[in-house]
C-alpha cells in the first residue's frame, strides 16, 4: 500500500506528524494488516482499527451487489487530513492511518479503514471514533448503491 502522508504538525515527543500519519484515497483494495502495522508503536499501549465494509443490504433495499464510490482525492485527502489535525489538537495520539475507497467495492470488502494507536485506550478509542464519524460527516464522498433491479446515490455515504 502507498501511503500518502499528509499532515505537517508536531505531536508528542517532538516527532513529525508526517512520520506518523498516513492518508490514503485510493481504488485499490484496502489492506486492514498495513494500517494495523503503521499504528505499531513502541509507546503505544493500544491500538484501534475501524473497519467500514460493505454490506449486502441498505434501508429498505436487499440483495445490494457492490457500492461505487467517487471523490476527488487532493479534496478529500486534505479534508481528512484537517481531522486528523483535530484529533490530534483533542487526544495524544501516536500514530494515525486512514484510507477510503474509490470506485467500485464488492460486498466484504473493507470501504474506509481507521487506525489509531495511543498510550491509553480510553482516548485511542475515543480518538478512532472522532475520526470516522468526522469523515463520513465531512468529507466529500458520494456513494451508489447497486442491487437487482436498480442503483442510487445516497446521502451521507
Amino acid at each position: 500500500m502507498s501511503w500518502d502522508c499528509m499532515s505537517r504538525e508536531r505531536v508528542a515527543g517532538g516527532a513529525d506528524a508526517a512520520s506518523a500519519t498516513a492518508i490514503l484515497v485510493t481504488a485499490d483494495r484496502l489492506d486492514v494488516a498495513d494500517h494495523h502495522e503503521f499504528v505499531a508503536e513502541p509507546a503505544a499501549g493500544c491500538s484501534v482499527v475501524f473497519t467500514g465494509i460493505v454490506r449486502d443490504h441498505a434501508p429498505g433495499k436487499q440483495g445490494v451487489s457492490h457500492l461505487e464510490y467517487e471523490a476527488y482525492s487532493g479534496v478529500v485527502e486534505a479534508k481528512i487530513a484537517e481531522v486528523v489535525s483535530e484529533t490530534r489538537e483533542r487526544w495524544p495520539v501516536l500514530r494515525v492511518a486512514v484510507s477510503h475507497r474509490t470506485g467500485t467495492v464488492a460486498v466484504g470488502e473493507p470501504a474506509v479503514v481507521v487506525a489509531v494507536s495511543g498510550a491509553h485506550r480510553d482516548e485511542t478509542f475515543a480518538a478512532a471514533r472522532y475520526l470516522i464519524d468526522e469523515i463520513k460527516r465531512r468529507a466529500p464522498i458520494w456513494k451508489k448503491e447497486h442491487w437487482p433491479g436498480g442503483a442510487e446515490w445516497v446521502e451521507g455515504a
